[in-house]
């Protein structure tokens, strides 16, 4: 009689954990990068490694991430998100697998009457801070944003460490120019006021705007107008602009610092890049030598099926190799299943004549 009592116990607990919308999804994510420059053979492996879990039960979600490399289990995080009634509650969690904590943040929010309220509160080592927000429009065009800290890090003299409160808000003046509008004070007084505005036009130049910033403090008053283009969409070629202002109002000079072009035909995708800009000096990146790259891959399964890849190679401004070709980069990707990926990406330097990085991975879902 025990028996049926406990099998119907846990026929009832099962029915209703099914019946209850769980899921449970996740993913194993891992890279095993290889750099045969190091001297020492240690070194030239390296592993990282990162295992998530999604669980969902009705209106919450968990999520936890956990981070692994050579040098063991480095990281630990956990979130979650969900309805509580009519409060939304959203919170995070670091740890560190080495016995420290990182930090805890929690957020709180409600809709009364109207008016979004809010309230974060988070511990960070031996500090904790609260915030506290509301954000309201009163049915009018006006709108209303109150944001108030509290926490370790305030001024000596503050009262329940009583950090700062601002004050946001948000109109449309002659119904031309929308303001938005800050005003903050800490426990010391008045910090500053500002109004910015967006979207001013100037006549028979569609393709440029100016913004305006006001700003006052208790011992100066700054205007500042930026200006901003839009050179509309381009065709086929992707040019790139770049402008040099001159002056708070003046209309500054424009000059074209690269120009690509992009095109996908039946999944495959070709790409063409090319930058001279950063002060004249060639570079598809600040600190970087190359100044143009070609590329070929993969947009979908409609080219090739469980079977992905991407290479790009770079070029140099005065390289040692013909086209002054400077750098190979390729990575390939293979679905064995539905839900396994292996992956595999190589570097290899022209100017070295040496293959710098080769990364193996897999991928794998549930």
């Amino acid at each position: 009689m025990r028996r049926a009592l406990v099998l119907g116990c846990m026929l009832v607990l099962f029915v209703a954990w099914a019946g209850a919308g769980q899921t449970l999804t996740g993913s194993w994510d891992t890279d095993i990068v290889v750099d045969p420059l190091k001297t020492q053979f240690t070194d030239t492996l390296a592993l990282t490694s990162v295992v998530t879990l999604n669980y969902a039960l009705g209106d919450w979600h968990f999520i936890t991430v956990s981070t692994f490399s050579g040098d063991g289990w480095t990281d630990q995080d956990f979130k979650a998100t969900g309805v509580l009634g009519s409060f939304s509650i959203n919170t995070a969690l670091d740890l560190n697998p080495n016995a420290t904590f990182g930090d805890w943040s929690t957020t709180v929010q409600a809709t009364l009457y109207g008016i979004v309220m809010g309230a974060t509160f988070k511990l960070d080592g031996t500090d904790a801070y609260l915030t506290l927000t509301g954000r309201g429009g009163m049915g009018t065009p006006v709108s209303v944003d109150i944001t108030a800290g509290f926490g370790s890090a305030t001024p000596a003299g503050c009262d329940l460490d009583f950090s700062y409160v601002t004050i946001g808000v948000d109109f449309t003046f002659c119904e031309c120019a929308p303001i938005q509008s800050e005003f903050k004070f800490d426990c010391e007084g008045f910090l500053y006021a500002k109004f910015v505005t967006t979207g001013i036009a100037i006549p028979n130049l569609p393709w440029l705007t100016i913004g305006a910033t006001l700003e006052f403090l208790l011992d100066a008053k700054t205007l500042t107008l930026s200006p901003t283009f839009d050179f509309g969409a381009t065709v086929c070629f992707d040019l790139h602009f770049d402008v040099d202002p001159t002056g708070n109002v003046t209309v500054p000079a424009i000059r074209v610092d690269g120009i690509g072009i992009a095109c996908t035909i039946d999944g495959v995708k070709f790409a063409a890049f090319s930058y001279w800009g950063n002060d004249g000096k060639p570079g598809l990146l600040s600190g970087t030598d190359y100044w143009e790259v070609y590329s070929i891959g993969t947009s979908n399964d409609d080219c090739c099926g469980p079977f992905g890849f991407d290479v790009a190679v770079y070029f140099l401004e005065k390289g040692i190799r013909l086209f002054d070709v400077g750098l190979i980069d390729a990575d390939l990707t293979l679905r064995v299943a539905s839900q396994f990926t292996v992956d595999m990406g190589l570097e290899i330097n022209l100017e070295t004549a040496a293959f710098t990085k080769w990364t193996l991975g897999f991928l794998v879902t549930w």
